[in-house]
């Protein structure tokens, strides 16, 4: 992407929309159990505060941001967890205004960063479209993870083609990180967007196919519901597997979502 302004665009919107969702939230309903094991709505916002922050400090001041890596090194299983209780034992005020101020924040030196520039991160170095796309996709993750413990209905928008995108070209990843060989030959991917329109990515006679809809493909390769209770289907058996195990976030397998039960 040779612009970035557009997601980092999006990246705003989406962040106001989540905003908009907690920002009058009572005080008590920030303890609420949220669908992710131990995490409460002040969880999910503490871990993007975080997340914010570390990107922030990737962007502006690499070799400050080798000493965090050095602590997630050090703590490989844990370093996450840790950073989502720092922030959640934050007053929630205190901790709305800091989220708010670090996105903020991350907003402004990204649209200042000189084009082609690449940060450090946990992972591969990243650009600052790739920067801004990772933010979004965990911004929309979580806030679904915060509507679903609401019983939110968020409309679905546009917004999604940059984690579709994610979801794609993770394709390879999901399978090596469980340890399995990725198919040779590319898939055929066709969603259709909230808008109606049709995105389509990969050989258009490629034999093995991912159809569905661009919503039902998020949530499940953030992994925020299960396969069944989704309409993504798959023609071939690599594409089948796919899936099974799909995720767009970096780090270890994902456990996933149980179905949703009958009176769900």
């Amino acid at each position: 992407m040779s612009d970035p302004s557009s997601v980092i665009d999006d990246l705003s919107r989406e962040s106001e929309q989540l905003d908009a969702l907690v920002g009058e939230l009572a005080e008590e309903r920030w303890a609420l159990a949220t669908p992710a094991p131990r995490w409460t709505v002040a969880h999910q916002i503490a871990h993007l505060a975080w997340t914010d922050r570390s990107a922030l400090l990737a962007v502006t001041d690499a070799d400050a941001f080798a000493g965090e890596v050095e602590k997630a090194l050090a703590s490989p299983d844990g370093f996450v967890d840790e950073g989502a209780e720092q922030g959640a034992a934050l007053p929630p005020d205190r901790l709305l205004a800091e989220w708010r101020a670090g996105r903020q924040a991350l907003e402004k030196a990204l649209r200042a960063a000189p084009t082609g520039t690449r940060f450090p991160w946990y992972g591969p170095p990243m650009s600052v479209a790739s920067m801004a796309t990772g933010r979004l996709m965990e911004t929309w993750a979580h806030g679904q993870d915060i509507a679903d413990t609401l019983h939110v209905t968020r409309p679905p928008t546009d917004r999604l083609r940059h984690v579709v995108r994610i979801g794609v070209r993770a394709r390879d990843f999901a399978f090596g990180v469980r340890g399995l060989t990725p198919p040779e030959e590319e898939f055929r991917v066709e969603l259709t967007s909230p808008s109606g329109e049709l995105w389509s990515y990969g050989p258009e006679g490629a034999r093995q196919r991912v159809t569905g809809p661009a919503l039902d493909f998020c949530l499940l390769v953030t992994q925020r519901a299960n396969r069944v209770d989704l309409a993504v289907r798959a023609e071939g058996l690599d594409a089948d597997r796919w899936l099974d195990i799909a995720q767009a976030f970096a780090g270890p397998p994902g456990t996933g979502r149980a179905p949703k039960g009958p009176t769900e």
